[in-house]
């Protein structure tokens, strides 16, 4: 579930490319990794006769990932694919030979302080592991990534050097060095242990649903329960990218994927390219925040917060409800605005058909969901559903696997682990960097002094940073960094914990559909043959509430399910009005009154429900120190006032 940079390296999805003995690899890497993982979450006792420490589970892991990254990733942009020379199996080699060593060590490590005081050996091995971590982090990440785990994690050694606000306690090089490679704040602390605790079995089932089928199967049943209302096709994108996004977890992917099916049937009844284009991209970004299968950073969130995923789920849940409802509010808007229509029912799958062929991914996702939300089993839910996809796939479908299908799954699988375990780990050097010289810890007052103690700046602060750091670097990598620095200063300030931690992921994503970065308006621009910039322009405008929620989520608890029922019953209502009058503004069509025409009459009365649902959507908090009820009687009257405007000039005009 990793989530893709705009100079990372491209890889197609294609694993045919690679050397044999490479599959076979992650094959064995993916079978090993995956037993392991079950052993150490169901308890089952494989290794009787050895107690196996924590740290030595997370050395294992790595030694299983690790080695793979330099000889499944190139060098360089301009190498194929798959291509490896001489020195990436030097790289390999020393992968395993490091990974090993601290595995076999492990108990030394616990119980002689080793991340404090080690032998020269040690010392040594140290070095090569945090050598070998940045190189990861170039090859899967890009340069900007590698930049910023570079500076974080060499931080240490110069932090008496740095200015006031951001100077620390300085460590020597071996003291950094050891402190990275053996320390449970750094390589192996948060990142690494939500992987191992929480992500392996969520990636299973994803790259299970891909590889039966059930994006097809999301995609057809969208087609015949949307497919021929106005606008149908686009609607269709919105849904299937929020179904099939959720799998992958990767904009691009999702972008490339349902794209392909959806962007052309949008173009065959009447959308403009860019338009069609900007609808997926939007989609997509949101569908990476939809639950019950967010990004794997949402499982980083949990081990941050120190809580159960199911809350993060269910504090996701409104938010993400809300910008899929502006979407689909907005292409409603546009179709009857333009006239569009749907598709002709002949042309459509007959939804009966659908389900009976594929109910049984709807059957997963429920045992799923139950599993996480009832029986509160977030690190095991996801086994049980892979196994009840497998074997339902295997009993009931007509792509059942055989031994080539089962062999991609298992590539797909290993690939995907090698990749983000090489992310999370190279992460963890920034959260080492500042844990080590204690800069975690007074971070967020130096933060809070810069800001003069108004939360409100300290907000628009972190929206900021955490756009400028989701542009340049993977989700999972800005997130972190400032879920350590930015976050516990959010905090401080009275807001509510799991909003704040939403807050920063929403504004990361947000380089997605954003100029000049925009990188799933540029994919889905290439597939509908538009202008890259006029789909981004386009996805940026149909995804305006995106960048309004987040402030609204991280100021009013009730948005994110934290506050009583009757509260967020309130706040549900309030949105979702409040949502429907800015698309109304936005795309220039009121519900019930009709089309919002050109010219400055028109303008004002776009602008008069743009502010109306701003007003009536606002967080309820004793920040801003506005009336709830009589920002919501204002917001009536100014929609009210707009809706007489609309109609008087349509009615003087018509005269």
């Amino acid at each position: 579930m990793s989530q893709e940079t705009q100079d990372a390296p491209a890889q197609p999805a294609a694993m045919g490319i690679l050397p044999v003995f490479v599959r076979w690899l992650l094959v064995i890497s993916a079978v090993l990794l995956t037993a392991a993982s079950v052993n150490h979450l169901f308890n089952l006792g494989f290794f009787m006769n050895i107690r196996l420490l924590e740290i030595h589970y997370l050395y294992v892991m790595l030694l299983l990932t690790l080695p793979l990254v330099y000889l499944v990733f190139p060098c360089s942009k301009s190498d194929p694919y798959g291509s490896t020379r001489w020195w990436d199996y030097f790289l390999a080699l020393l992968a395993l030979i490091t990974c090993a060593f601290f595995a076999y060590y492990g108990r030394s490590v616990v119980n002689k302080g080793w991340d404090f005081a080690a032998p020269l050996h040690a010392v040594i091995a140290s070095f090569a592991f945090w050598f070998l971590l940045l190189v990861a982090a170039r090859r899967t990440g890009g340069w900007v990534l590698f930049a910023v785990i570079l500076v974080f994690s060499i931080y240490p050694m110069i932090a008496s050097y740095a200015p006031g606000p951001i100077q620390g306690f300085q460590r020597t090089p071996v003291e950094t060095a050891i402190f990275h490679a053996m320390s449970g704040e750094s390589v192996l602390g948060i990142p690494m242990r939500s992987f191992v605790n929480l992500v392996v079995g969520f990636m299973i089932f994803g790259v299970a649903m891909q590889h039966t089928g059930a994006g097809p199967f999301f995609i057809d049943i969208a087609f015949a329960a949307l497919g021929h209302v106005r606008g149908g096709p686009a609607k269709v994108g919105v849904l299937t990218s929020g179904l099939t996004g959720s799998m992958s977890g990767s904009v691009i992917t999702n972008v490339l994927t349902t794209g392909s099916i959806t962007i052309p049937a949008m173009k065959k009844v009447g959308f403009r390219p860019s338009y069609a284009a900007g609808i997926e991209a939007a989609a997509s970004t949101g569908a990476v925040l939809m639950p019950p299968i967010m990004g794997a950073t949402a499982f980083v969130m949990a081990t941050f917060l120190m809580t159960d995923y199911t809350n993060i789920v269910v504090a996701a849940v409104l938010p993400s409800l809300l910008y899929f409802f502006g979407l689909f509010a907005q292409i409603d808007a546009y179709s009857a605005r333009n006239g569009l229509k749907g598709v002709p029912r002949a042309d459509l799958p007959k939804i009966g058909r659908v389900l009976r062929e594929g109910w049984y991914f709807l059957a997963v996702f429920g045992l799923l969901i139950w599993m996480l939300l009832y029986l509160k089993r977030e690190a095991i839910a996801p086994f049980y559903a892979t196994a009840l996809l497998i074997v339902l796939n295997q009993l009931l479908s007509k792509s059942r696997w055989g031994r080539k299908e089962l062999m991609n799954f298992l590539i797909a699988t290993g690939r995907l682990f090698v990749e983000l375990v090489a992310i999370l780990a190279a992460v963890g050097l920034i959260v080492g960097g500042l844990a080590v010289t204690g800069m975690s810890g007074t971070i967020s007052n130096d933060l809070l002094y810069i800001a003069g103690g108004n939360t409100f700046f300290l907000l628009l602060l972190g929206a900021l940073t955490s756009f400028i750091l989701g542009m340049g670097m993977t989700v999972t990598a800005a997130y972190v960094i400032l879920a350590v620095s930015l976050a516990p200063a959010l905090i401080a300030g009275g807001l509510d914990p799991i909003g704040v931690h939403l807050f920063i992921l929403y504004w990361s994503m947000l380089s997605y559909i954003t100029p000049p970065v925009a990188l799933a308006a540029f994919a889905a621009a290439a597939i509908a043959q538009a202008k890259p910039f006029a789909a981004a322009f386009e996805a940026m405008k149909l995804g305006t509430i995106i960048y309004v929620l987040p402030f609204f989520f991280v100021l009013d608890p009730a948005y994110t399910l934290q506050a009583g029922l009757v509260d967020s019953v309130l706040t549900i209502a309030r949105a979702g009005v409040g949502v429907l009058l800015i698309c109304a503004g936005l795309q220039g069509y009121l519900m019930g009154v009709g089309r919002i025409e050109a010219g400055p009459t028109g303008a004002i009365a776009r602008l008069l429900l743009g502010v109306a649902g701003l007003a009536i959507a606002l967080p309820s908090t004793a920040m801003l120190a506005v009336s709830i009820p009589g920002a919501v009687a204002a917001g009536t009257a100014l929609a009210l006032v707009a809706a007489l405007i609309v109609t008087f000039a349509r009615n003087r005009r018509t005269a």
